[in-house]
Parts: C-alpha cells; structure tokens; sequence
C-alpha cells in the first residue's frame, strides 16, 4: 500500500460525519502515544515540542493558528487589527477582546487578571522562562476590564501578535500559580503538572516521562465536546513502536512525530488499521554549533556559558563540517518524500526562505582543503587534526535516541572522519534530552556537547518569535535556570540590531526580506548547520474521527472535535 503523506501543508483529515457526536463524553477514551514522553505540563518551563503539545489538551491561548496557518481566535472575541482598533494606528498596543462566559476546569471565571498574570510570570526576570521571546519589546500589560487586556510595546510593533498567541503561549490560571513566580517557578510540581485549564481535557494523573490520564472538562465552552471522556496519553518507547500500536495493532488512536523511514511507515500502513498523515511546516532538522566551551573542567555552571569555544567559532571547521554532509543521501535514508535537502533555518513559509546557500553537494575534497589552508594539520599521523594551539579535533555529538537519528550521527560521524574530525557520539532519551530540568546535565539546553542535532518548529506563519531565539540574550545560563532558546549560544551584534528591525517593520514582503537575511546571519556565521527540512508525520487509527494535521501550531490543536467513527 502507498504511504499517503499529504504534503505542502495540505490538510490531513478523516472526513467528519454530519452530527458526529452530540453529547460530552459519548465516545469513551481515545488513546495517544507520543514516544518523547513529556516530563512537565507547563511549556514556559520546557521548550520540548512534546511538552507544548500535551499541555494544549488542558490550557489553550487567546488566539492559535489553524491548518493553513490562519490565526483564529480560541479564548478571544476576535483576532485584534488595526482596522477593526483591537492594534493602535500607531503599532504601539494591542487591546485583546476576551469571550465572555468562559470558566477555569475548576468552574471559577476566566478573566483579563489570568491573562496579565500569565505575561508577569513568563517576564518575571528571576524566572527563566523557554517562551520569553513572545514577549520580546513589551513593556506592559493591563487587565482593563474582566474581559479586556491591553498589551503595551516599548516601540511600534507591526506584528504584534508574540504574546497569547499559539500553543507555546496558552494562559495560565493566577489563583494557581500566584505562588510559582520567578525562581519558585520549577518548584511548583503540582501547577506545574496538572494545571488547572480551560481546554477540553483536565489531567488527571501525570506520570513525568511515563503516562497522563485526562477526562472531559467539565467546563469545556461547548457542552457537546469534548466527545471523548477520557485520554490515555502514554510517552516514551520509540517511533516504531508507536507506528506499530496505532497501524498494526490498533492498540492506540493517535502516534506523534514518526521519525521512520519511508518503507518502514509503508508496511505498518499495509496493515490497515491506521493512516498516516503528513504535511510541510518550518521543521527543520539541524546540528546545533556550541558556541561556547563545554569542557567539563570547566565545572557545571561555567560549561557551555564561557566563550569561545577551542575551534567550533572558526568559519574554516563549521564550513567545512558542513561540505562534508551529504544531505541528499540523509532525506532518502530518513525521509524519502516526506523530507528536503535545506541549507536555512527557516525554509517555511516560502516567502522567507532564503536561496543565498546551496548545500545539495558533498565535497569532502574541498572540506579536506578549507581546514588544510586554515592551519589544521594531523601532526601525528593518528587521523585527528589538531588546532594551530595544538587542541585535537575531538567533539561529542549528542541528539535524541531515535533510529533516523542513529543513522543519521553514524553516516556524519564517518564523513567528518574522512576530514580529520573524530566524534563521541552519544543519544539520550528524548524525555529527558528535551525535558528542560534545570537539575538534569542532560538537556538539550544546557548542550554540555560540542555539537547536538535535533529538530523543532514555530507556531504561526511569521518567523519573528522563533528568530528571537538567536538573540544574544537568549542563551541559556545558569542566571536563567537553563531555560531560553538560544541554545547554540549565538551572539552577533548584526544580528541583533536587525532582529530589532524586524520588530518595527509592516509589509509582508519587507518582512521577509529581512527574516531571510537573519536566517542567513546565523548560518554564515556558525549558529547552526542544517539538515532536512521535514515534513510532520503522524498518524491516526481509522476509526478516530475529526482528526486535522496541523504543522503551524500544536498538532493536536483540535483535539477537542476527535470522535469515534462507529
């Protein structure tokens, strides 16, 4: 049987049954398995995607993007505009409408207080929060009325719409959290596991890394939904497991983010209990350049925070890293259709990915000859090239465990061999790689490795947010508690000043030009190599229903409309 991915954003859906359901809870419990488990349900303590996307089933923001990329509001009235005033003609606020009647899971009202509480808590600045570059210029919040929040910019903002917006900026309840500001923020287990929500599911139980067990909101805004009255939401094990239990066995209704080779999601379709689902979003697989030193001499809390690091900041090695890559070969071994050759950190939306590079070809010769002219020799004949101070070229190359990956680090570990670059490699569960535990010396945030390769995306269609994360002081330090996105610890002046240009420019088309010239910053100069650019891969049991694939937000944005197909 073919593989029908549905691709370049095309909408993946079963087809919806007039009056599918019509009653809360009618269609029992729906199972989902994601196999990075998620270790906390409060995505302004993690930047994992699977911590993001399992708190979308519980809190929800005022606005998020649909399958097209379309914002639509959730929590609010309407999507606020200069034309109808909800943004000032000066760009300088943005005025929220919240719909009236909505209530907390714990059946209290939700107001414009949860709403100011919940910018508080991410800007407070002895907190570190993953989301703060959401809040990038905003210099106040007000809750003017109980249905009204104003959002006030330090200058004018064309795009204002960074806070409230999408999956990675639900609302939090202040009664709950009043108490988990700035640095108690971690320790706040019991909000920060089982927050009090107004989406269609309230948690139930939450096993960090293992299982979460949700039933209806009993509050939910519709009282026809949601039509499952329970979800099992199992984590961990691997992609072909969860392939397997949702196309083979049908032992459950939903798998995330299957990292699997073509012919590998091919057979388990055959099987057809299940049906795979895909589309091209701004996903991009990369290797993450540490630009600081991860020497663990260096002790704990000064790894990865001095600079520089002994050889990864000079262009001659990133470059010649990079040359070195046969990127066509990883999309056929990794992804087949479902995977691009890229040279950007944002290839999506078209509009703003960049044709500045090319990177289709490997050229191991010209890599070899780059680091030769640099002053990079293998002095003792032992296939290691030394630096000009004598350091050998010894990295540790860490990511998730995953097959694609594995594959992945093996064919990069013997290339960049062949141009005198010896690498450790090492993975780690992708629960706790991307768990964001600021106790854990596993992390992806701390990235205590030379380099790391994974994967993550954005939500919406405008790249200003997710650009942020290269921002000098976005990197995350101990003063931060680990968190914040900028994790190869790129700073660039350049960089920085038009970031802030971005911030203050209208038209589509200015806009891109410049998010594509950031994009190019941060690749000439050594932020990152990437990879492929993937397409999200799920899929779905024929008998769960309503099911949308969306790339642009939380993948699971609509879980709410989910029935059983009887």
């Amino acid at each position: 049987m073919k593989l029908k991915t549905l691709l370049m954003g095309a909408i993946a859906s079963a087809a919806i049954a007039p009056a599918a359901f019509a009653e809360r809870g009618s269609d029992g419990q729906v199972n989902i398995i994601y196999w990075q488990a998620p270790s906390i349900m409060n995505p302004f303590l993690s930047g994992g995607t699977k911590d993001v996307e399992a708190a979308s089933l519980v809190i929800e923001p005022l606005a998020r993007y649909n399958e097209v990329g379309e914002m639509v509001p959730f929590l609010a009235a309407e999507i606020p505009t200069v034309e109808n005033g909800g943004v000032s003609e000066d760009l300088t606020t943005i005025t929220w409408k919240i719909a009236p009647g909505l209530k907390w899971s714990d059946g209290s009202a939700f107001t414009a207080n949860d709403v100011k509480f919940t910018a508080d808590y991410c800007m407070d600045p002895e907190g570190g929060c993953a989301q703060v570059t959401k809040y990038e210029g905003v210099s106040s919040v007000e809750a003017l009325d109980d249905l009204t929040v104003k959002v006030t910019f330090a200058k004018p903002t064309p795009f204002p719409y960074g806070p409230f917006v999408g999956g990675e900026s639900p609302i939090i309840q202040a009664a709950q959290f009043a108490n988990c500001m700035g640095a108690k923020a971690p320790e706040c287990t019991e909000a920060n596991f089982g927050p009090i929500g107004t989406g269609p599911f309230v948690v139930d139980e939450f096993k960090p890394n293992d299982v979460i067990t949700l039933s209806a909101n009993p509050n939910y805004r519709d009282p026809a939904k949601p039509a499952f009255a329970k979800v099992l939401f199992k984590g961990g094990g691997d992609a072909t497991a969860a392939g397997r239990a949702v196309m083979e066995t049908g032992e459950f209704d939903y798998a995330w983010n299957l990292q699997l080779a073509p012919e590998v999601i091919a057979r388990m379709e055959a099987a057809g209990k299940g049906t795979p689902v895909a589309g091209f979003g701004p996903l991009v697989e990369r290797i993450m350049l540490n630009n600081t030193n991860p020497d663990p001499a260096l002790g704990p809390d000064e790894r990865s925070v001095i600079r520089p690091h002994p050889f990864l900041g000079d262009p001659a090695v990133y470059k010649a890293m990079s040359l070195a890559i046969d990127r066509p070969l990883l999309v056929e071994i990794g992804y087949g259709k479902a995977g691009k050759v890229t040279c950007n950190w944002i290839p999506a939306p078209a509009a703003v990915n960049s044709d500045t590079f090319t990177c289709d070809k490997q050229d191991i010769a010209a890599a070899n000859a780059m680091l030769d002219e640099a002053g990079y020799k293998d002095t003792n004949g032992d296939g290691v090239r030394e630096t000009p101070a004598g350091v050998p070229m010894k990295i540790l190359y860490q990511t998730s465990t995953n097959a694609v990956r594995q594959d992945f680090q093996a064919l990069i570990k013997q290339w960049w061999s062949e141009i005198g670059i010896e690498s450790e490699l090492r993975n780690l569960s992708g629960s706790v790689f991307f768990g964001g535990d600021p106790g854990s010396p596993d992390t992806f945030q701390k990235f205590y490795a030379d380099v790391e390769m994974y994967a993550n995306t954005f939500n919406g269609t405008d790249p200003q947010s997710y650009l942020a994360n290269g921002l000098c002081d976005k990197a995350p330090t101990p003063a931060s508690q680990w968190q914040g996105e900028n994790i190869s610890r790129f700073c660039n002046e350049e960089f920085d000043k038009l970031h802030a240009e971005l911030t203050t420019t209208a038209g589509a088309a200015a806009r891109a030009e410049i998010s594509k010239r950031l994009n190019d910053i941060i690749v000439e100069n050594g932020g990152m190599i990437p990879l492929v650019h993937r397409g999200r891969l799920s899929a779905h049991a024929n008998t769960l229903g309503g099911v949308v694939l969306n790339v642009w937000d939380s993948e699971i944005w609509n879980a709410a409309d989910w029935y059983r197909i009887k």
